[in-house]
């Protein structure tokens, strides 16, 4: 948990760091300033899947021929579930009628993403030992749930 602690604060480092205060922008600009927050989401986006990699690297303790065959595999699992992920985000906005097709898209997406983790879970099994494979699997969740830890303590400070 010290570990992931101290990527979580790199996290934060970084972002803070890469924090761009803005100006008002005219309302004719409205495209500059979407340009401008896309820009930033994605360079954000990008440090913190760049910090959870070496945070993995680090818990895998990969072997250079282990990592060589692992990194590609897992960067195609990420985009294939970032897809679904906004498919499913999509398929609940207000744009979309509620009702029976909505459910389906909702119960579709869900079951591509469980496609997509057995699909994946075997070919990772061929690449590294069952026991790093369960690493990986906790290490994510213990990743994942200390950024939402570490954004809600952040918007908790934000809003006092």
């Amino acid at each position: 948990m010290n570990r992931l602690t101290k990527f979580i604060f790199q996290i934060a480092f970084l972002l803070g760091i890469s924090y761009n205060a803005f100006a008002q922008v005219p309302d004719n600009a409205a495209g500059f300033r979407n340009n401008a927050v896309n820009k930033k989401t994605s360079i954000a986006a990008s440090k913190i899947v760049s910090v959870k990699n070496d945070f993995l690297n680090k818990q895998l303790n990969l072997t250079p021929a282990q990592g060589k065959k692992f990194w590609p595999l897992y960067r195609r699992y990420q985009e294939q579930l970032a897809t679904i992920r906004r498919l499913k985000r999509l398929n609940n906005t207000d744009a979309q009628a509620n009702g029976t097709e909505q459910i389906n898209k909702e119960l579709y997406y869900q079951t591509e993403m469980l496609n997509i983790k057995k699909r994946y879970n075997e070919e990772f099994l061929k690449i590294l030992p069952p026991e790093k494979v369960s690493e990986l699997y906790k290490s994510e969740s213990e990743f994942n749930a200390e950024v939402i830890k570490q954004l809600s303590e952040r918007s908790e400070r934000a809003g006092n």
